[in-house]
């Protein structure tokens, strides 16, 4: 018995898959007063979930702050348990993440992130989770 092409498992979608704005799921987030593992350098932005590379990616992308007519692109970075990923993939804006002694403070920190953009991502296009769900 042969296999149809392309092979998808359950929860993914192909590996060349390009999501259309559908797929995509933003919404704002902010560090709450209490809040001490907050693993961002900014105290708010958006957390997303789209589909990339076969998976759910989870990424935070920091609210661009206004400035004298100089529009500047918001950092962003991929909010992963990875090692791998969270270090090497998140080069280019690791001060977006706050100050951790070690890898695994900050795959403590993003972690329950993580779980939330991916929960984000099962929602239907246009609802909006609230803080308790969030």
């Amino acid at each position: 018995m042969a296999l149809a092409a392309p092979f998808v498992l359950t929860g993914e979608k192909g590996l060349f898959h390009l999501p259309d704005a559908s797929e995509v799921r933003l919404q704002d987030i902010s560090r709450a007063a209490h809040e001490d593992d907050w693993p961002f350098s900014v105290s708010s932005g958006y957390l997303g979930c789209v589909w990339s590379a076969g998976k759910r990616t989870v990424s935070f992308v920091e609210k661009p702050e206004p400035s004298d007519g100089d529009v500047k692109d918001p950092r962003v970075v991929i909010v992963t348990t990875d090692p791998f990923q969270l270090t090497l993939l998140n080069m280019a804006n690791r001060d977006l993440f706050a100050p951790a002694d070690s890898v695994e403070t900050l795959i403590k920190r993003v972690a329950p992130f993580e779980l939330l953009g991916e929960k984000l991502c099962d929602q239907p296009q246009g609802a909006r989770l609230g803080d308790g769900e969030l």
